[in-house]
């Protein structure tokens, strides 16, 4: 990995283009890691790449870069959502950070009836979300959508997109029943390695679990795959941690080792 200091940049990325760092940037930069002029840095916007840059002026809150030539062409992107109930505050922190690492392309925070924290700085989470990327070697930073409720979203579902529903009761109410297809909780392994590849989103709910109304929903929809992510009770923030994990080594980039 380089140790070249990576930037997300929210401009175009052109052969010679000057790019203004924002204060937090620049104190980074200039105080945090002594970076000088002269010196090189990394930047990529989740558009054109990764492209080498150039410190071309220090000032004491801000500073100027110009951009020298590509170093990684844009990858394709995984289309795969994270829907997740709000937690408090570090805690939700923790799953925008982990969601970002894990490849992540939207997060949306979800209300439910059981929903400890209603109150999102989306602002705030995107920043975590940059950073992160910036951290992880991305070439792109997910989308942090606006806080919603969970019916709300699911009312306006595009159907192409399936939806693993993580519940903490697994697939049992199917064979409770009397659905002999269903006569054990699903894993989520076995679920997602029997879908083709298409667009995805994963439902983790709050701390307490889903309601039956709302169980009973989710249920209902064909778009939604209700699965199991085992035998134990598991926080909301390590079942988000397991389920990306889980579809990455089965269905997404871990298994191609390459970079983008």
């Amino acid at each position: 990995m380089s140790t070249i200091p990576r930037l997300f940049v929210m401009s175009d990325l052109v052969k010679g283009a000057p790019l203004a760092l924002t204060s937090e940037q620049a104190n980074y930069l200039f105080r945090v890691l002594r970076v000088e002029v002269g010196d090189s840095v990394r930047v990529f916007n989740g558009r054109h790449g990764e492209w080498a840059a150039r410190v071309s002026e220090v000032m004491r809150s801000a500073g100027f870069l110009t951009v020298e030539k590509q170093i990684r062409e844009q990858a394709k992107v995984s289309d795969l959502e994270l829907l997740f109930a709000p937690l408090k505050k570090t805690r939700t922190d923790f799953v925008v950070e982990k969601a970002t690492e894990l490849g992540v392309s939207i997060i949306r925070p979800v209300l439910t009836q059981r929903t400890q924290t209603k109150v999102v700085r989306t602002d705030r989470l995107q920043k975590i979300a940059a950073e992160a990327a910036e951290q992880t070697e991305r070439l792109d930073t997910p989308h942090v959508e606006q806080v919603e409720h969970l019916l709300e979203r699911l009312g306006k579902w595009d159907g192409t997109r399936r939806l693993i529903f993580c519940d903490e009761e697994g697939d049992q109410a199917r064979a409770d029943s009397g659905d002999d297809t269903a006569s054990r909780p699903l894993s989520m392994a076995d679920a997602i390695a029997k879908l083709e590849p298409g667009p995805a989103a994963i439902l983790i709910g709050p701390e307490g679990g889903f309601t039956d109304d709302e169980r009973n929903r989710l249920r209902s929809l064909e778009f939604c795959i209700p699965v199991s992510l085992g035998p134990r009770v598991l926080r909301a923030e390590t079942a988000a941690i397991a389920a990306l994990s889980v579809w990455q080594a089965i269905c997404g980039d871990w298994r191609n080792t390459s970079k983008d």
